[in-house]
């Protein structure tokens, strides 16, 4: 056995091994071996009936996880493991969030606990509200346009789209009857860069998401993946 993305040897217990079990918690969850080395065999540590009962409280107190910790023994040697689950919500050891990659774990930081976050809650950037924005944001040329592309792309149908605004952006998937988010404001708004700094758009999203779709039914780009297509059938005419 070696040291991989859920498997972690130490030969004797610090407390900086909490960054570890958050990591994990974090990524996929996994085990951790006290009193092995760093090939995985058993050397044993002499405490472990002290930490099997220190550390689940240490983990508790810190993070409020609840991980299984027991002693385990091979050739009458003592040695601890602590199997720590994989949380749906983000897990913080002091205020700060670790994340288990490959054998390594690292502090989160920045925009990669921005993408992080959201993605434990089940988000995307373009889907956070906009608390402050109101329809008078929004512009209704943008809506005008985009009814009459959508029937002529035959991509929306006339009934589809002859509704009012706030039922069109909540079929659209943009506005969720409180707040409208960042997408709405960059498709529909008067002025995009007043929401979003330096914003620009550019369609390049490989996953389906509320904010291309539109785009699709509007009639300004292909569905995803046909463009190549076409490049190809091109490419292949002018080797010929």
């Amino acid at each position: 056995m070696l040291e991989n993305q859920d498997i972690e040897f130490k030969s004797v217990w610090k407390d900086e091994y909490l960054k570890w079990i958050c990591g994990m918690a974090n990524a996929n969850g996994g085990i951790i071996y006290i009193g092995k080395d760093d090939k995985g065999k058993v050397i044993g540590v002499n405490n472990a009936v002290k930490l099997v009962k220190e550390v689940p409280n240490k983990i508790k107190d810190t993070m409020g996880i609840i991980p299984e910790v027991k002693i385990e023994e091979e050739n009458d040697l003592l040695y601890l493991v602590i199997k720590i689950e994989q949380y749906p919500m983000p897990i913080s050891y002091q205020g700060k969030f670790y994340l288990r990659s490959g054998s390594n774990n690292h502090e989160v930081t920045g925009s990669e606990l921005d993408r992080f976050m959201l993605d434990r809650v089940g988000k995307r950037w373009e889907d956070l509200p906009v608390k402050n924005a109101t329809f008078d944001d929004l512009s209704e040329e943008a809506f005008k346009v985009f009814r009459e592309k959508s029937v002529k792309s035959g991509r929306l149908k006339l009934e589809d789209v002859e509704i009012d605004d706030a039922t069109l952006l909540k079929n659209l998937g943009l506005y969720d009857g409180k707040y409208l988010n960042k997408a709405a404001l960059l498709l529909f708004g008067k002025e995009p860069n007043k929401w979003v700094i330096g914003s620009y758009i550019k369609i390049g999203f490989f996953e389906d998401n509320d904010a291309a779709q539109t785009f699709f039914k509007a009639g300004f780009i292909e569905s995803w993946g046909r463009g190549f297509e076409k490049i190809k059938m091109e490419c292949e005419k002018m080797s010929k």
